[in-house]
C-alpha cells in the first residue's frame, strides 16, 4: 500500500494509505481529502483533481500525458510544468512516499 501525502494550499498535509491500482484523485476521494474533488469521475474531464507532483517525483510520476491529461491542463487555473490531474497518475508501491501538493482552488 503506497502512502501518498496530500498538502493543501495553506500547508495542511493528509497522508493516506491508498491501495494499489486506484488513482491519486480515487485514493483522495475515498479518504476524505479536501480540495480533490474529481466531478468527472476520473475522466480527465473536468480539471478538478488538479496537483502539483513534487518536484522530486516527477521522474516516477511523469509528466502530464499527451492528449486529454494535458488539454484539460490547458484550461486549468494555474498550470505549471509538474501539474498532473490526480486522476490519471495510477498509484503502485513504486509511488509510496509520493507527495501532491494541491491548488489554492479546483475550476
Amino acid at each position: 500500500m503506497p502512502k501518498i501525502t496530500y498538502i493543501s494550499s495553506d500547508g495542511a498535509e493528509h497522508v493516506v494509505d491508498a491501495e494499489n491500482g486506484l488513482s491519486a484523485m480515487e485514493a483522495a476521494v475515498r479518504n476524505n481529502v479536501p480540495g480533490i474533488d474529481g466531478d468527472c469521475g476520473g475522466m480527465a474531464a473536468c480539471g478538478t483533481c488538479h496537483v502539483y507532483v513534487d518536484r522530486a517525483w516527477l521522474g516516477k510520476t511523469g509528466a502530464a500525458r499527451e492528449g486529454v491529461e494535458r488539454d484539460m491542463l490547458s484550461v486549468t487555473d494555474g498550470a505549471a510544468d509538474n501539474s498532473r490531474l490526480a486522476c490519471q497518475i495510477a498509484l503502485t508501491e513504486e509511488l509510496d512516499g509520493l507527495v501532491l501538493r494541491l491548488p489554492s482552488g479546483q475550476h
